[in-house]
This record gives structure tokens, sequence and C-alpha cells, in this order.
């Protein structure tokens, strides 16, 4: 049975999150579960954390605002904040099993926008790239980076994972320039091929992993 792994973005009324900060928030909540003694060993989310990575790393994005996040905060799950975004991520179920508090939050709505220019990434970081060439949703691009995240720890060594782990799952989201973006398709990068459930169609390549502790 297909699993499912639910991302809830917090979006108030008058408090909506930037663009880069909840791309980059719903791919530090990925490693967060990832990471977590919960998820492994012998932890409570430990199975159905292993059967959702032994078939496709699905996963879906939602919002919330009011008392909807504060029922969503109700239900395990760990909440990771950035900048101006708050996103909770939860143990995957069955795609017909997620608990209620979440499956009845809304898809849409997840449109954002940067305000400013962003800063320039700080030498070391890894970078999540996005391809410059599709048109996602913001919810859509948090569960690419969310997935890219995911690859590059799959790729880590335990050293390296415990490095980023220590400082706090660092990392950067930006979109590639189309020269730049042909360029790191050439390297051996973890890279995400969507499987084409919404929005783009399957096999689009959308964020590479730039890690520096990964070989190009």
């Amino acid at each position: 049975m297909e699993h499912v792994l639910t991302l809830v973005v917090r979006v108030e009324k008058n408090a909506r999150p930037a663009q880069t900060d909840a791309l980059e928030n719903a791919a530090r909540a990925v490693l967060a579960i990832l990471s977590d003694e919960r998820s492994v060993g012998e932890g409570e989310w430990a199975e159905a954390m292993t059967t959702w990575q032994d078939h496709q790393i699905r996963k879906i994005v939602k919002r919330a605002r009011g008392a909807e996040w504060r029922r969503a905060e109700s239900v395990p799950g760990i909440t990771v904040h950035g900048g101006t975004a708050e996103v909770r991520v939860f143990p995957p179920t069955a795609v017909d099993a997620v608990p209620v508090e979440l499956a009845n939050l809304q898809v849409s709505g997840t449109d954002f926008e940067d305000p400013d220019e962003l800063p320039a990434v700080e030498p070391g970081v890894p970078v999540l790239w996005v391809n410059p060439e599709l048109e996602m949703s913001s919810g859509k691009a948090m569960a690419q980076c969310g997935h890219a995240a995911q690859l590059a720890w799959w790729d880590l060594s335990s050293a390296a994972r415990k490095e980023w782990e220590a400082a706090d799952f660092a990392l950067a989201v930006r979109t590639a320039e189309p020269d730049q973006w042909t360029r790191l398709l050439q390297t051996s990068l973890p890279v995400v091929q969507d499987a084409g459930f919404t929005e783009i169609a399957p096999g689009s390549r959308t964020v590479i992993a730039d890690h520096p502790l990964l070989t190009r």
C-alpha cells in the first residue's frame, strides 16, 4: 500500500511565509524526521519510516492557520522554524490513513513570494538548486526540496550526517541559472525526478542537491 509523508506549512491570514523560507524549512523538516531517534531502530516511527522509504518517497504539502494549525500541532510530529516560515512534518501513513486533523487541510493556497533579493549563499552551505525551466506551486516546490534533501541524506556518510545535524541542517534553496542547471545535470549529485502525480510531467528533473560533502 502506498504511503505518504505529510508536511504542513503555517499560513496565517496576515503572516504568509516567504517562498525561500518555506522551501528551506520543508527540506529541513524532512531531514529532522529522518534523523530523529523515533524514526530509527526500535523507535515508534521506525516501521512507518522504513515502509515509506522502501517505496516511492511521496510527500504532500498542506497549509493551516489558526485552529487548524493548533489541531495539526496536536498530532505527533516535528515543527521546524526558520525566517518567516514554520513547517511541521509528520511520520508517514498509508494514503487513506492520514490523520483527520491533517487530511482535511487544503493543498491549494501555498503560492508564496520572496519580498527581497536573496542573499548570497555562505561558503560551505549545502544548496538545493531548483530547475529554472519548471513552474511549480510553492507547495509542490516544498515537496521537491524535501525529496532533494532526503536524497542527499541517503548519499552522505554517517559522519557527514552527524556533521549536518550538528549544524541544524543548514541549507539554502536557490533557482539555478539555465547554464548552471545544465552543468549540474552532468555531475553525480542527487537529482529529483518527479513521479508526475501533480503539476508537472512524470520524470521531470526538479531539484539537485549540492552538498559539499558529496562529490560532483
